[in-house]
């Protein structure tokens, strides 16, 4: 079935999350292996096509309007300075995709996508994710929609998700900076997932 408007994708999505939770609970590994696992559950029970599921797809912002992209952008050598290029983990796209979004169409692929979801795991060895590094994550994805919506293209649903499944508890988020990590969502408008050894934030907790 092909899948055309950003909820249906957030319903796939939201489907898939019981799966995403119980598989990423049985392994340790790296960020890059939990979103293998996210995309896996997402085809395999949240029902997304083949055609319309694409990771670490590169994209192309060309003269962003938000000043976090232009800010990003700034950052780069003078003579790449036109544009920024965000990298969503993982990307629900509609079916004008057509199962093609090689680097060549990143103008295409901005705009034709219904769900962006971003992945924190927490791998690190006597570390623990920061509530920083996931609100930076959280405005970036806010900025990404807003310089996708100045273009006109599909108003996509962005989903930040944080497996955070370390065994060590020295190793995962303090419950404070998760609590303002959902508030950032809240405030931004950008679905917040979390999942520990015990504990689970699901839908709308970061609504």
């Amino acid at each position: 079935m092909i899948m055309e408007s950003p909820r249906t994708a957030l319903a796939a999505w939201e489907i898939a999350w019981p799966y995403i939770v119980a598989e990423c609970r049985q392994v340790l590994g790296s960020e890059l292996h939990y979103q293998a696992l996210v995309y896996h559950c997402l085809r395999t029970h949240g029902g997304v096509s083949l055609r319309q599921i694409g990771m670490n797809v590169k994209q192309s912002v060309t003269n962003p309007v938000t000043p976090l992209f232009r800010q990003l952008m700034g950052r780069r050598h003078p003579d790449y300075r036109g544009g920024f290029e965000p990298i969503p983990d993982i990307v629900v796209f509609n079916g004008k995709i057509g199962g093609d979004w090689r680097r060549r169409r990143a103008d295409v692929t901005l705009l034709n996508m219904l769900l962006a979801v971003e992945v924190k795991a927490s791998e690190r060895h006597n570390g623990r994710l920061t509530k920083g590094e996931i609100i930076h994550d959280i405005e970036k994805l806010a900025a990404h929609r807003a310089e996708v919506r100045e273009r006109n293209g599909s108003p996509f649903i962005p989903v930040m998700a944080v497996i955070d499944t370390a065994p060590q508890p020295s190793e995962r988020m303090r419950q404070s900076a998760l609590d303002q990590c959902v508030v950032a969502a809240r405030e931004h408008d950008i679905y917040l997932f979390y999942l520990g050894p015990e504990q689970v934030i699901g839908p709308g907790a970061g609504r």
